[in-house]
């Protein structure tokens, strides 16, 4: 998207709430005012208007941060509040609740657009209903652009273009590792997930959505060779550890194989993806994989009931709109390995990336991966074919995004792995 006749280049859509306040601190404090246009967009105009001054305060370069104001519910408002800008960059969850307005008034308007969703269940409908029209009005709407799912999907993306360029040949085998991480959670991930598991209970397509590995897929694609996620402790192939389910794992695997079905099958109708959380060898590895199994286990099945649904929506979960302390956050870290396996005419090779960040995964960090994505899309740096559509992190933005967060202070890497070793070579 690129245009010179608006006034601004991104809204942060949702500036009030916990997360787009600091995507709003991120790009204030990352860019000046001369090289990038920002206003801040929600329903409250009093509010926006005290966040936009808390805002500039904290700067010595942003003096004055325009506002937007829209409501959800009144699709008039967010045409045109999408119409004033390049790109959108929303944090305003559940997205099943909040979210359908909004894209539609982006394709409508041609603007670019980037969220934090990982409710694959709205993804799906907004695949199925909106692919077609995005593609036609140019318009790149790219669901998931935080910790769900930038380092699982641009981390495959690093590896299969690694392996591509070195190699001549894409792994046909990939493992997503959650290999460490701390940080709290707010209450808008929790509702998103909620929202997630009450939409499964109701709606088919929903329980379609969960169930099929290959749901994110285009019509017509949704299937092949990859079987549900790892649901027990196993033993890993590659690395010859111990390893757990991921809670991720739903999301980002189909993100990843809606990646590859978009860029048309670069990495082969045989490419096979899972996600894992590596607990290391011997029996404290196994013991630690069955505690992670067995909470996620119990966790899940809370979530699917309505009646401890209900409970934990009304007694645990903290309101939307709240969050970790700055503590929490100060003390937070992440690192996602990806490791992919392929066959060269030379023989086997095996390649890894990792992405990482010493911040909390859930908003510090990705309040920054959100921020860097809406860059790209504004400053059209990006590596795909791809002009229009509902899109992935690795489908519409790709191997830039990665110069992005190492410039932002993120650990980003990727190499030739040594066969038997836990580290890249």
């Amino acid at each position: 998207m690129s245009s010179t006749t608006r006034p601004y280049d991104i809204v942060v859509w949702g500036a009030t709430g916990f997360a787009g306040r600091l995507v709003a601190d991120h790009l204030t404090s990352q860019y000046s005012p001369d090289s990038l246009g920002v206003a801040l967009g929600g329903r409250n105009e009093a509010k926006l208007e005290g966040l936009a001054e808390e805002v500039a305060n904290e700067t010595d370069d942003w003096d004055d941060i325009p506002v937007v104001v829209g409501d959800a519910t009144e699709p008039a408002t967010l045409r045109d509040m999408a119409a004033q800008t390049d790109v959108v960059c929303t944090t305003v969850g559940p997205y099943t609740t909040y979210g359908t307005g909004l894209v539609e008034a982006c394709i409508e308007t041609g603007t670019d657009y980037c969220d934090l969703t990982g409710e694959i269940n709205w993804v799906r409908e907004m695949i199925d209903r909106f692919h077609d029209d995005a593609v036609a009005a140019g318009a790149k709407i790219v669901h998931s652009c935080g910790f769900d799912s930038i380092p699982a999907d641009l981390g495959t993306k690093l590896v299969q273009s690694f392996a591509q360029d070195e190699f001549g040949e894409p792994c046909d085998v990939v493992r997503v590792y959650l290999e460490d991480g701390e940080g709290g959670v707010s209450g808008g991930t929790l509702a998103s997930a909620a929202e997630l598991f009450e939409a499964a209970g109701n709606d088919p397509v929903a329980r379609e959505t969960l169930s099929n590995p290959y749901s994110l897929a285009p019509a017509g694609e949704r299937h092949g060779v990859d079987t549900s996620e790892q649901r027990r402790p196993k033993r890993d192939a590659i690395r010859s550890i111990w390893t757990a389910p991921s809670p991720m794992a739903a999301v980002n695997e189909r993100v990843i194989r809606r990646s590859n079905a978009l860029l048309a099958y670069p990495w082969g109708r045989e490419f096979r993806c899972k996600e894992v959380i590596p607990t290391g060898d011997g029996a404290g590895g196994a013991a630690a994989a069955g505690g992670i199994a067995a909470g996620l286990g119990v966790g899940t099945a809370a979530l699917r009931s309505d009646l401890l649904r209900r409970g934990l929506r009304r007694f645990v979960f903290p309101d939307p709109g709240t969050g970790p302390t700055q503590a929490e956050m100060d003390a937070g870290h992440f690192a996602v390995r990806v490791i992919g396996r392929g066959t060269a005419t030379d023989g086997p090779f095996t390649v890894v990336s990792e992405i990482g960040a010493d911040r909390d995964p859930g908003y510090g960090a990705t309040s920054q991966m959100l921020g860097e994505a809406a860059m790209c899309l504004l400053r059209g740096e990006t590596d795909t074919p791809l002009d229009g559509g509902i899109l992935t992190p690795a489908s519409g933005i790709g191997d830039p995004l990665g110069e992005r967060l190492r410039e932002v202070g993120f650990t980003v890497t990727v190499d030739e792995w040594s066969q038997g070793a836990d580290k890249p070579v």
